[in-house]
């Protein structure tokens, strides 16, 4: 029987395929400390974003043949290392494009109209302030015919592409690596195929009207003072990606010259003791990193692992 270490959890639903497939799955978590003396004594391990699995760890566990991240960025594994030696890596990059997708749109709604702000001020004023908050938050906009930036066309920002083209918004969008990308979109029962071709950085940078940033963190950010000089005045940026990809001292100036209207922040550089100043700002949604964590994702991620496992092991 093989043995799983879900250190960083697994779906109920995943966990039953497994063990209905023969599996002993173990969800108790492990700390990092004291993960290296237990690890051996499995086949597999599923972890999610807090569990390292480094050259050193994956060393110390030969009879360690699969290693999985419940999510699609795998940050946190030394990915190239292991399948080197023979050990298997997987991800889940498919299970959760839609719930990041939408928590985007979530913080781009909540930041044009300015829920993000009447939420935290109703409670205190809206009884006696009433019409001056009325006034204050009369000035919000439509997504409808504004332009989406889309940069990154995998799985996220194909679905982020698709619930825009449903609002009414154009596309413009950047990926190095795809020339162009077609969508089967269902609305109302009815299959439409939308072509989105890749245009340069720069177009989708001084095109938007909202930005979503769908890539892998590059070491880098991808975003920094010269991007944002780029981009229009009042751009809305919403970043559900990783932290690093935007260069935070760059946009705390350009939310304070005003070049950024609004932006929201899932992720962070100092995860997880974020910048105070980003949480105070002004201008700012935020939300602790929650993009995949919806209960429809994570039983997606359990589900896909579970296949996973039985058809590398099973």
């Amino acid at each position: 029987m093989y043995k799983i270490l879900a250190n960083d959890g697994i779906h109920p639903t995943g966990k039953k395929m497994l063990e209905e497939a023969g599996f002993e799955v173990h969800t108790d978590h492990i700390p990092m400390d004291d993960i290296g003396n237990h690890l051996n004594n499995y086949d597999g391990i599923i972890v999610r974003s807090a569990t390292k699995v480094r050259k050193e760890l994956i060393d110390a566990c030969p009879n360690l043949k699969v290693i999985a991240r419940a999510g699609v960025g795998m940050d946190n594994i030394d990915v190239d290392y292991a399948r080197s030696i023979g050990r298997h890596v997987v991800n889940t990059p498919a299970a959760s494009s839609r719930s990041v997708a939408e928590l985007v749109f979530g913080h781009f709604i909540s930041l044009s109209r300015g829920l993000h702000k009447s939420n935290r001020e109703m409670p205190t004023k809206g009884n006696t302030e009433f019409k001056s908050l009325k006034k204050s938050y009369s000035k919000g906009s439509e997504l409808k015919g504004k332009t989406l930036g889309v940069v990154g066309l995998g799985r996220i920002g194909c679905e982020a592409i698709k619930i825009a083209v449903g609002m009414e918004m154009n596309i413009v969008a950047h990926d190095p690596f795809v020339d162009k990308k077609s969508l089967a979109i269902n609305i109302l029962g009815e299959q439409i195929n939308v072509e989105i071709v890749s245009e340069p950085m720069s177009k989708v940078l001084t095109s938007a009207d909202f930005m979503t940033l769908h890539v892998p963190n590059l070491g880098k950010p991808l975003i920094d003072a010269d991007a944002f000089n780029q981009m229009k005045d009042g751009v809305i940026l919403v970043n559900a990606a990783r932290g690093g990809v935007v260069d935070e001292e760059a946009l705390l100036s350009a939310l304070s010259s005003g070049k950024v209207g609004a932006c929201g922040l899932d992720v962070f550089v100092n995860e997880p003791t974020p910048d105070a100043r980003l949480l105070s700002a002004e201008g700012i949604s935020l939300s602790p990193h929650i993009g995949a964590s919806t209960v429809d994702a994570q039983e997606n991620i359990g589900i896909e692992l579970a296949n996973q496992f039985k058809a590398i092991l099973g």
